[in-house]
């Protein structure tokens, strides 16, 4: 009567063994069939050979949801700026159809390009990549290309004159070139010429559709500063003047030590800073932090504090004195208001010394203003 019950109890173990199989087996497969699938016609696409001057180019990359969930596309960024993405921002029903489009821009771009473009979305895979190619023919060049700059009758390649790093016992001269756009004569004579500049115009007189130049010589001893400095000039043109008639001079004048010898690099000063960041953290807009930097003197001979500047006005700085002795230290007290900021500050001041090794030091300013509720 007992005999058949082990064979029983056998069978049933086996039938609650194979549900479990098959229910391990099924349940991933009905996981994977419900869930969006976005399927692309196609991942790439050639604009081939076209015009700068044709302006923008657009592919649309259609796809279809061929999961059984709503597609939905969560993010699509381009691999540079000049290519912008658009694409199907409602969600996507099973079987229904949507886009990508990317836009390339070639203003300023011209030869082969290959660009891409990531869609990020509840599909599976969740990331897919789309790739558009081309290549630009460039446009004729004009004369506005080349002058870009007018002033009246005249056009200039640049309204600005950079001398860029210049030793503060040097002079250097710089030229501009300039094109007499117009069909009359044309003189050009300079106003508010600071004295260390000596400008003219080469020839004095430009006629009709003539090139010319803009020379210029900067004397930076008779300059007597420190560190990214800029001058301005307005111009005369032809007995006119206007406030679009100006120029920029700019220098960056950092001091020689050429002719210091090897006993007096060993003998110059050293400065260094206790820490050359001051992070003030969250605060709320109009409050204002202060933060005092200890600069110190590690060398052996007086270091000399030869400019202080903040990068904008917001940063009040005051040294407490400006010749440190060998191991001495000194204060420079910076206040921070941010009254009118918002967002991350990153802001610095420049410390310019006549450390051999090291003439400037940057010390930053950073944290966050927050919107006052």
């Amino acid at each position: 009567m007992y005999s058949n019950c082990p064979i029983k109890k056998r069978r049933i173990m086996k039938r609650i063994m194979l549900l479990i199989c098959l229910a391990a087996i099924i349940a991933p497969l009905k996981s994977q069939t419900v869930q969006a699938k976005i399927s692309f016609n196609e991942t790439s696409h050639e604009f081939g050979k076209f015009k700068e001057s044709d302006g923008k180019v657009t592919h649309k990359f259609e796809f279809v949801n061929t999961g059984s969930s709503d597609l939905i596309i969560q993010n699509v960024s381009a691999s540079c700026g000049c290519t912008a993405p658009s694409w199907t921002r409602e969600p996507i029903p099973p079987g229904a159809k949507g886009y990508v489009a990317a836009t390339y821009n070639p203003a300023g771009r011209p030869g082969a390009f290959r660009k891409y473009v990531t869609v990020i979305s509840n599909s599976n895979p969740g990331s897919v990549r789309l790739i558009i190619a081309g290549d630009v023919e460039a446009k004729p060049r004009t004369l506005e290309d080349d002058y870009r700059y007018a002033m009246g009758p005249m056009r200039l390649k640049s309204n600005h004159l950079a001398f860029g790093n210049l030793k503060n016992t040097a002079t250097s001269e710089k030229r501009l070139e300039v094109i007499n756009n117009s069909d009359a004569d044309v003189k050009v004579s300079f106003l508010k010429v600071p004295k260390h500049v000596v400008i003219s115009m080469d020839p004095a007189q430009l006629k009709p559709k003539q090139k010319g130049e803009i020379v210029a010589t900067y004397n930076a001893p008779m300059r007597n500063d420190w560190g990214f400095v800029i001058d301005r000039m307005s111009l005369d043109i032809n007995g006119t003047t206007d406030r679009t008639y100006s120029l920029v001079i700019s220098a960056n004048l950092e001091e020689d030590f050429s002719a210091l010898s090897e006993a007096e690099m060993a003998n110059a000063p050293v400065l260094s800073v206790d820490d050359p960041e001051f992070k003030f953290g969250k605060i709320t807009q109009g409050e204002k932090v202060e933060h005092t930097y200890v600069l110190t003197n590690s060398g052996k001979s007086d270091l000399q504090i030869r400019k202080v500047k903040a990068s904008c006005g917001c940063t009040a700085v005051q040294p407490e004195k400006r010749v440190i002795g060998p191991g001495e230290s000194v204060n420079i007290k910076t206040v921070f208001n941010s009254a009118g900021k918002l967002g991350n500050q990153n802001k610095t001041v420049t410390i310019i010394t006549n450390d051999p090794k090291k003439s400037k030091m940057i010390l930053w300013v950073k944290g966050e203003v927050l919107k006052s509720t």
